[in-house]
C-alpha cells in the first residue's frame, strides 16, 4: 500500500540531499507505513537492491531512501552531520575514522555477536563482506602476451610493451577515491613493488577513474587494456554479463588487498531500530546464514584467503595512520610524482 503524500515527501528529501552532496544514484523504495529508513552508501544500487528486497520481504512497512555517493562525499556527509540512518562504505579506513571519532551509534545484538571479533569493532562498525582486489584485463589486448601472475610480472609486461599499453592502463585516483587511496596505502605497506609500479605506469600516461564500475566497462568496451586493483565482487558480476569472452580476472599472487564492505548508525540517524534491523540481517548474511544467490561476496570466503597468507585488512586503529594529514598530503605527493609524469 502507498501510503498518500509520501512519495512527494521523499522526492523532496532526496532532491534537497541532492542539491547539497554529490549523489551519484537514488532510488526509493516504498514500504506500507511511514518510517523512512535512509540509506547512503558507496554501494552501486543495482547491487544492492537485493538486500533491499530482502529486507522489505521481511519488514513491508519501512520505506527504504537510497542514495549512493563516493567513499569520500559519504565520509564528508556524516562528518557534516546530513540526517542518514545507515552508512555502508567501500572505504573501511574512512567508516573506521567516523567510528574512532564519534560519528556512529553503537549498536548490538544477537546477529552482530555472531560476527568474528575482526569483523567489527565495539559495536561501532560492522563488516559484512570481503572482496578481493584485482586486476581485469582485456584479452584481445594482452594477445600474445604471457599474463602477468604478480607485480613484477606486470612491471616487466608493461615496461616491454608500452605500444599496447600507453593510455590504456586505468586505476584509480587516489586523491579523489576513498577506496583507491585504502588499497593504495595498504599495498604501500605490504608490498615493495608499490611504488616501482606506479612509476612504470606514470611513463604509459594511465588513465584515473572514481570507482571500479567504470573502469571495468572501458575494459569490456576495449578503451583500457587493463584495470588495477579493481574491485573483485564487482569484475565478477561484469564478467558473468560478458558475451564475447573478452575479459578475464587476474589476482596477483604476490600480495592480495581484501577490503571489509562495512555498515555504521552515524550519530544523526533517526530510525535507528530499522538501521539495526538492516546491519542484523546483513550480518546473518555475511555468514551465509540465509539461503539465496547474492551479489557480494561473504565473510566466510576469507578462509581461502588467509591460508594463502592474504587475509583480510584488519578493523583498527592502524587505518588511520594514512589518514593523518601529513601523512596523506606527503603520501599524495608522491603518488602524483609517480603517476603524472607527462
Amino acid at each position: 500500500m502507498r501510503i498518500p503524500g509520501l512519495a512527494v515527501v521523499l522526492t523532496l528529501w532526496a532532491c534537497n540531499v541532492a542539491n547539497a552532496l554529490e549523489v551519484e544514484d537514488h532510488r526509493l523504495f516504498p514500504g506500507s507505513g511511514d518510517r523512512i529508513l535512509r540509506i547512503v552508501s558507496t554501494t552501486d544500487l543495482d547491487v544492492f537492491e537485493p538486500y533491499i528486497a530482502a529486507f522489505q520481504d521481511v519488514r513491508p512497512d519501512v520505506s527504504i531512501d537510497y542514495s549512493v555517493m563516493s567513499s569520500s562525499i559519504l565520509y564528508s556527509a556524516i562528518r557534516e552531520g546530513h540526517s542518514f540512518d545507515l552508512a555502508v562504505s567501500s572505504a573501511m579506513d574512512l567508516q573506521f575514522q567516523l567510528a574512532n571519532d564519534g560519528f556512529a551509534q553503537r549498536y548490538r545484538s544477537a546477529a552482530t555477536e555472531t560476527l568474528p571479533d575482526w569483523a567489527r569493532w565495539r559495536g561501532l562498525i560492522f563488516a559484512f563482506t570481503s572482496e578481493p582486489a584485482v586486476m581485469v584485463i582485456n584479452n584481445e589486448h594482452f594477445s600474445g602476451l604471457d599474463l602477468p601472475t604478480t607485480r613484477q610480472d606486470l612491471i616487466g609486461l608493461l615496461r616491454d610493451h608500452p605500444d599496447r599499453f600507453t593510455g590504456a592502463v586505468g586505476t584509480y585516483d587516489v586523491r579523489e577515491s576513498g577506496l583507491g587511496y585504502l588499497f593504495a596505502t595498504q599495498e604501500d605497506r605490504s608490498t615493495d613493488a608499490f611504488w616501482r609500479l606506479n612509476e612504470v605506469m606514470g611513463r604509459l600516461d594511465p588513465r584515473f577513474y572514481c570507482c571500479s564500475s567504470q573502469m571495468i566497462d572501458d575494459v569490456a568496451d576495449g578503451q583500457l587494456a587493463l584495470a588495477y586493483n579493481v574491485l573483485g565482487s564487482y569484475a565478477k558480476e561484469r564478467l558473468a554479463q560478458d558475451q564475447g569472452d573478452r575479459m578475464q580476472i587476474i589476482r596477483m599472487q604476490d600480495f592480495t588487498n581484501v577490503m571489509l564492505r562495512t555498515a555504521i548508525i552515524p550519530a544523526t540517524a533517526k530510525e535507528t531500530e530499522a538501521a539495526g534491523a538492516m546491519i542484523d540481517m546483513l550480518a546473518t548474511l555475511a555468514l551465509r546464514q540465509a539461503p539465496g544467490n547474492w551479489p557480494l561476496p561473504s565473510l566466510s570466503e576469507t578462509g581461502a584467503d588467509e591460508a594463502l597468507g592474504f587475509g583480510p585488512i584488519r578493523l583498527g586503529p592502524a587505518l588511520m595512520v594514512y589518514l593523518d594529514p601529513l601523512n596523506r598530503r606527503a603520501f599524495l605527493t608522491d603518488w602524483e610524482n609517480a603517476m603524472e609524469q607527462q
